[in-house]
């Protein structure tokens, strides 16, 4: 299973867009500043999560997601689509 991810900074309110195989480890990575693009803007919490069968559909998926410049659309889309989480 894979997973895409979106995050949000606490700190900025911005939101991150990554692929994983792991999704806990790679949360804990993001909060631990083990990942460079994201290491300065912690901490992070789990907004939305896509499961996907194969990586090349993680893949896919992540570019798609990334392609989606305006917030509010890529909100309505993870909200259709995603698994949201609380908080």
């Amino acid at each position: 299973m894979y997973y895409v991810y979106v995050i949000e900074s606490e700190s900025s309110g911005r939101y991150y867009i990554g692929q994983t195989g792991n999704l806990e480890e790679r949360l804990e990575r993001h909060n631990n500043g083990r990942v460079k693009s994201t290491k300065s803007r912690g901490p992070w919490k789990l907004k939305y999560y896509f499961e996907l069968k194969t990586r090349k559909e993680a893949v896919s998926l992540e570019q798609k997601l990334k392609n989606i410049k305006k917030r509010d659309l890529l909100i309505k889309y993870c909200n259709i689509r995603g698994v949201a989480q609380s908080g």
